[in-house]
């Protein structure tokens, strides 16, 4: 299954399941951990029937026969032995005249018994859903696309409909605190690249810090060529405030494979884990501003993952406690990255001394700064800071500094993120800090790659819709169409792309704007042929409905001429009989084009950003080397930090550039302001107008 297939399963089962929840009275937040639930039963289900086949294959002959698999032999093969009553096809099979909430609460509760890891996390409160609801729940989760799928594309739909359920604002009363968004995660992975050890989420919400590191790991052996799992790799340890979030850490890490040890407690005045000097890699987005910490408890006061000399902050939030925990959590060679509000980089007073104090540890590796709208529930900006105790000694006294706020993609009119491409460009970025000579030039060949496997992507879309138009156009009920048959045929097209591709590894190939000459324009040709069919098609579909009206409505002939009036009918039902197929097959065409150009279009959006991405690595490294960019990053000692008050703002140090968008309608926009600008002016007058004729 390719990646633009899981996106139409993530979005089709997400509409599916989500249009059901608007019928009924559920409010999102009821309605998200049943729904994760289930998706965490269907996963079980789909990896015990993988590993059964294994297993029993597996399992040698006795002199009694074969022996049954037992739970061990499941958790070898990353399963779970299922009991039959928690099985998904024996939920789905129960017949009506059983209760099913009570079913799939029993299901759980069998689980939890077999597998005490999981006591008290799975959600059994299914009797508040509406018995058809569940049924049509249990359906979506039991197509036949969906039982085929594999652990890590399940880990994905999972992590879909987190995504999903934060942007709903579904238990997001606190900020969304449970999600943090995956480009942010992926950001920080990708910089303190966390591939082995104990990895330490000290505020960890759902778990995603665990999920992307994961992820990490398994492309990182890929590319090796090798297999070593994750679990033999790392340790992942998490704390979490709130009982609910901990329950989604526990199913995300069970949905993905992940050991981990999650407790509930509260960071600020325990350390359950005991981890201070011994983590290879902290990773987090805690709270932001938290107010009202008790800062006279014994705890806090002889915490010894503060500073002694300052140790506890004056200001009344708790920003500068998480700081020092990061840090000091570290062992001598470890890595850190978390996010943090805007405000911390140049907070005074208490701060300021933290801050320096850090600064002059040498640990502090890098800043960056994060734009506006990538939180589903906050709009603010942010930054993200990277620690690392085992730096070169030739960067001891330097720290880079990122300023990301103009390098975003754009998802909805209030989601922003950062694309693939944008990612690669950072990492390579941070890879030349470090020293790494090569880093850029591989960032170009990954932009290079990908920007092939994109392509071949699209050309495999677009034979897919030849494909499926031929099949339509040439099915036996489509000899019923009267005229002539569209003209679908994108043979052109796709032998233009074909030959364009087939040439992908020469060396007239490997640049951007190559990749723009010879591949936009064939695109361009088939979504504007899609276009103009679809105009044409929807012309006869009005047609064909006009005149079907036309011939129902049509006077009656008088009874006496009976020969005149058969003929009538039967003409008019043989009309009738061609108007009826040249619609279904019109319909027909349009549904398949409708799907295919909606993947194709993102699909080609995925494509041109990789291009876009690509030409920014080639204007602003043009020979492959590091080079401070004014507007985006600079290398700074430490003597310039204590320069600027110990500021930690990368915006302070690397200047601004102006960054115009060619992809964006400038001279629309302000046609739109200046219009909102008058309507807002006639509303003024009106107002005071009306004050004025109020007074008189």
């Amino acid at each position: 299954m390719n990646q633009q297939e899981i996106k139409q399963l993530e979005t089709e089962l997400w509409d599916s399941a989500n249009s059901l929840r608007a019928n009924s009275k559920l409010t999102a937040a009821e309605y998200k951990d049943p729904v994760l639930g289930l998706i965490l039963l269907r996963y079980a289900q789909n990896r015990y029937d993988q590993a059964k086949g294994q297993i029993e294959a597996n399992i040698p002959d006795g002199p009694r026969g074969k022996r049954a698999p037992t739970k061990e032999d499941f958790l070898a093969a990353g399963a779970m032995m299922l009991p039959e009553k928690s099985q998904f096809d024996y939920l789905a099979d129960l017949p009506e005249s059983e209760s099913l909430d009570e079913g799939i609460n029993n299901a759980m509760k069998l689980i939890e018994e077999a597998y005490p890891d999981l006591l008290g996390v799975l959600p059994k409160n299914y009797q508040e859903f509406d018995e058809d609801l569940l049924r049509e729940l249990i359906r979506v989760f039991n197509k036949d696309s969906v039982k085929k799928i594999k652990g890590d594309v399940f880990g994905r739909i999972y992590e879909f409909f987190l995504m999903k359920f934060s942007m709903d604002g579904a238990g997001a009363q606190e900020g969304g605190e449970f999600f943090t968004p995956p480009s942010l995660v992926q950001l920080i992975v990708n910089m303190i690249k966390p591939d082995h050890g104990i990895i330490y989420d000290p505020a960890c919400g759902s778990g995603g810090m665990f999920v992307q590191t994961s992820h990490f790991i398994e492309e990182q052996e890929l590319d090796k060529g090798q297999g070593a799992s994750v679990n033999s790799k790392i340790t992942c340890y998490g704390s979490e405030l709130k009982s609910n979030n901990h329950r989604l850490a526990k199913m995300n890490l069970a949905i993905h494979g992940i050991e981990g040890k999650i407790i509930e407690s509260n960071s600020f005045y325990s350390d359950p884990h005991a981890l201070v000097g011994k983590c290879d890699f902290v990773m987090a987005n805690p709270p932001f501003n938290v107010k009202k910490v008790d800062k006279n408890k014994d705890y806090v006061k002889t915490d010894v993952r503060l500073f002694k000399d300052i140790g506890i902050p004056k200001a009344d939030n708790g920003n500068y406690l998480w700081v020092q925990y990061f840090y000091h959590y570290l062992n001598d060679q470890g890595r850190a990255g978390f996010v943090m509000p805007s405000s911390a980089t140049d907070a005074g007073n208490t701060e300021k001394n933290i801050r320096q104090k850090l600064v002059e540890t040498g640990a502090v590796d890098c800043i960056v700064s994060v734009g506006n709208n990538f939180f589903y529930t906050r709009s603010l900006p942010c930054h993200v800071w990277l620690l690392d105790k085992g730096k070169r000694k030739e960067n001891k006294g330097k720290i880079l500094m990122i300023d990301a706020r103009n390098t975003f993609r754009v998802v909805t009119n209030t989601i922003n993120d950062y694309s693939p491409g944008q990612l690669t460009n950072f990492n390579a970025i941070m890879e030349s800090y470090r020293n790494d000579e090569t880093a850029i030039a591989s960032a170009q060949t990954i932009h290079n790659q990908e920007a092939i496997s994109l392509a071949k992507d699209i050309a495999n879309e677009i034979n897919g819709l030849r494909k499926e138009c031929k099949t339509i156009l040439a099915a036996p009920n489509a000899d019923d169409f009267k005229g002539d048959k569209p003209n679908l045929n994108f043979s052109s097209i796709s032998g233009e792309l074909d030959e364009r591709l087939s040439v992908a590894d020469d060396s007239d190939f490997d640049t951007c704007q190559t990749w723009s000459e010879r591949f936009n324009q064939p695109i361009e040709t088939l979504f504007t042929l899609i276009e103009q069919y679809q105009s044409e098609s929807d012309k006869a579909l009005a047609d064909c409905k006009l005149q079907a009206k036309v011939i129902k409505e049509s006077p009656s002939i008088t009874a006496e001429d009976k020969a005149a009036k058969a003929q009538s009918s039967k003409k008019n039902a043989q009309l009738k009989k061609q108007f009826d197929a040249n619609s279904r097959l019109l319909k027909s065409l349009n549904a398949a084009l409708n799907v295919h150009k909606a993947l194709l279009k993102q699909e080609f959006a995925d494509y041109k950003q990789r291009i876009k991405d690509w030409e920014s690595l080639r204007e602003n490294f043009p020979n492959d080397q590091y080079q401070d960019i004014e507007g985006l990053c600079k290398i700074v000692s430490r003597e310039e930090v204590e320069e600027n008050d110990y500021s930690l703002t990368p915006g302070r140090y690397v200047g601004y550039s102006v960054q115009v968008d060619d992809d964006f309608d400038y001279e629309k926009r302000m046609k739109s302001i200046k219009s909102e600008l008058l309507n807002l002016q006639q509303s003024s007058n009106e107002l005071m107008n009306l004050i004025q004729g109020t007074q008189l």
